[in-house]
């Protein structure tokens, strides 16, 4: 028993060592892949160097070294826009429109999964069709609709909407049918649990990978929307950092080293978002492709 024992592990120990072995084919995918890295981090490497130059510098000059204009470019955009308070209303309204459309959408997405009604297949069709109407259309009525109701250069006027995700509650409906069978839901309500307290403490924690996963990308859509704080805002106080951004160009003429200063400051926090967050979008993929 002993020998068949060891018979075993060798014979596992080659099977390991012959996919370890590094072959030709494998040395060429490993050098497209560092070069294909290379190329994606090119555009921010310059972006970060590019910050700390003038605009005579940028405009005439290439380079991949630091220069020394960074204080100067950093007085430069603080005399010219408040670009810490659009960097808080980024923070703020990315976050709440995130929180809101996943928490809205899990719960839609429950509904739809678990509950049998009438008319449940149209409307999630419905639903689903929505996703196809671009959203610079869906700006006119929504532009309409919050000056009725007197909403128009308010924080509501861009959180509000993003409750209205068909996306996330296609996404999280397609990982309840696949991930929470109906006996988890049964035994809950058999134990005397509401349907609000199933779904927030049964429901909601079996979707962490799958939320957390959407949530990156929510996150990063609600900071990257520039045209809806555009059209919706009129005070500069109330503009998020994209905007402001944009403004410095518009307002007051082309300064190179302040627009790539205030880019770099913008995508600090989508870095951060996804270097926490990368676990979970991993979890989130290798888990749907088991269910699958």
């Amino acid at each position: 028993m002993q020998t068949a024992k060891s018979l075993e592990q060798s014979m596992a120990y080659e099977r390991k060592a012959k996919v370890n072995r590094l072959t030709p084919g494998k040395v060429l995918i490993y050098l497209f892949l560092i070069a294909l890295a290379i190329i994606c981090i090119i555009p921010f490497y310059l972006m970060l160097i590019y910050s700390t130059h003038n605009n005579a510098t940028i405009a005439s000059t290439f380079t991949f070294l630091p220069g020394s204009f960074l204080p100067d470019n950093y007085a430069n955009m603080a005399s010219k826009i408040n670009i810490w308070r659009g960097f808080g209303n980024s923070i703020f309204i990315a976050g709440a429109s995130t929180i809101l459309s996943l928490y809205i959408g899990a719960l839609t997405a429950f509904g739809f999964a678990k509950y049998k009604f009438k008319g449940r297949t149209w409307l999630f069709l419905f639903l689903l069709a929505t996703m196809m109407v671009p959203g610079q259309l869906a700006l006119i009525g929504m532009y309409r609709l919050f000056s009725t109701l007197g909403m128009l250069d308010s924080y509501a006027a861009i959180i509000l909407p993003a409750a209205a995700n068909a996306f996330n509650v296609f996404f999280i409906k397609q990982f309840i049918e696949s991930s929470i069978p109906d006996e988890i839901i049964e035994s809950s309500r058999v134990d005397g649990s509401g349907e609000f307290r199933t779904f927030n403490q049964i429901v909601l924690p079996i979707l962490g990978p799958a939320v957390a996963a959407l949530g990156i990308f929510t996150f990063i859509g609600s900071w990257n929307n520039f045209l809806t704080p555009l059209v919706l805002f009129f005070s500069l106080d109330k503009y998020p950092l994209p905007v402001l951004v944009a403004l410095v160009q518009g307002y007051y003429g082309m300064d190179y080293g302040l627009l790539y200063l205030g880019v770099a400051i913008s995508i600090v926090p989508i870095i951060i978002v996804f270097a926490v967050f990368s676990k979970q979008i991993i979890g989130s993929v290798a888990l749907g492709a088991v269910k699958g």
